[in-house]
């Protein structure tokens, strides 16, 4: 666990790492507002950074900007968490080549993503005050043995996907057989992008539809997806309205944008919808799982795992009382113990798993 985790009481020690002189400033301002935290220190640059943490002393958490001068950001990460593993929350401009930077990050083992606007910087940072300091002090607490692992390197454009996970006899045509009536809906948040590449990539291309939400900003879900593709022997993109869910494929609900399942005969098909947000999400798990709670019931698998704050626990208890199969992710492999615990508590987790537990329990699924 973090090394804040001890002293329950005590503030949570960051450590600001951008280049740009106003963030560094508008985050020390937010940030000293919120009495559970307290700004240790700033840095321009990743090595003037890295120089001051080695001799003044590690902080709880660090928020880090991605691109910076003299070393990037995402070099610099693998160095700490090679070096001195600690929660690093990236606070990133919202573009096409941050998201794909963001997304490295994350892989290499970032807790969390805050984007940042290039105008109107000051007042989104003000207005984000809440955000950030619950943000911080979940990273405190965060599960750094997990964070800690190095970047899959992502499958060149073009090439082979890898071999899929050696199935039963006839398992190929089990799943063509049943994809118009099983489906597999998986939710997570802080935490889930690495999870769910670690399920994804032992998954053969013979299972059911999975339709998925990650708690993720717009333009980064698209990126995402196209990570995982190149991947997974599993078919990944970002979810289209009005397209059916087909065996072997994997939708990922679009950053910003709420995803729904619904049958149509013996078909699903996704609905890609605007709305308010749900549990303070758009996309919301809980949307997701309750419509496959309504619209698939007991042809249903609901996976929950590692995230901050409820959402999804509610659906999964409708998805379990629908007669769906339902597994939460134990605490001992979340990032953050947030999301499953309350489904746990609420009562809507049949079987609680570790994360290399799921795979096999997805394709148990699959074959009967």
């Amino acid at each position: 666990m973090s090394s804040a985790s001890a002293g329950a009481g005590a503030a949570v020690r960051v450590f600001i790492v951008d280049d740009s002189a106003v963030v560094r400033q508008v985050l020390q301002a937010v940030l000293a507002r919120d009495p559970g935290i307290q700004v240790v220190g700033v840095a321009p640059d990743p090595l003037f950074a890295l120089q001051r943490m080695q001799r003044e002393g590690w902080p709880d958490v660090l928020i880090l900007d991605v691109e910076m001068p003299r070393m990037d950001g995402i070099t610099f990460l693998r160095k700490i968490m090679q070096e001195h593993p600690l929660p690093v929350i990236i606070c990133s401009t919202l573009t096409e080549k941050g998201a794909q930077l963001t997304l490295d990050a994350l892989s290499a083992g970032a807790f969390s993503v805050l984007t940042k606007p290039r105008v109107g910087l000051k007042d989104f940072l003000v207005d984000s005050t809440a955000e950030f300091g619950q943000t911080i002090r979940a990273a405190a607490r965060a599960n750094t043995s997990h964070l800690a692992r190095s970047a899959r390197p992502a499958r060149p454009a073009g090439a082979a996907a890898p071999a899929p996970a050696a199935a039963a006899p006839g398992a190929t045509l089990l799943a063509l057989h049943e994809s118009t009536e099983k489906i597999i809906a998986m939710g997570m948040s802080t935490g889930g992008t690495t999870a769910l590449e670690r399920v994804l990539v032992e998954l053969p291309a013979t299972l059911p539809a999975i339709a998925v939400v990650q708690h993720m900003p717009e333009k980064f879900t698209a990126a995402f997806a196209e990570r995982l593709d190149r991947l997974c022997a599993l078919q990944v993109r970002e979810a289209r309205d009005g397209e059916r869910l087909l065996p072997g494929t994997v939708l990922i609900a679009p950053g910003g944008r709420h995803l729904q399942v619904r049958r149509s005969g013996a078909q699903y098909h996704a609905e890609v919808r605007d709305g308010p947000p749900v549990n303070r999400h758009r996309p919301s798990v809980d949307v997701l799982f309750r419509s496959v709670a309504q619209c698939a019931g007991r042809n249903a698998l609901g996976i929950l795992m590692t995230g901050m704050g409820d959402d999804g626990a509610r659906g999964l208890v409708q998805m379990r009382e629908a007669g769906a199969r339902t597994i939460a992710q134990d605490e001992a492999s979340s990032v953050v113990f947030g999301m499953p615990r309350e489904a746990i508590r609420m009562g809507g987790a049949e079987r609680v798993l570790g994360l290399t537990e799921i795979p096999a329990a997805m394709v148990e699924y699959a074959r009967k």
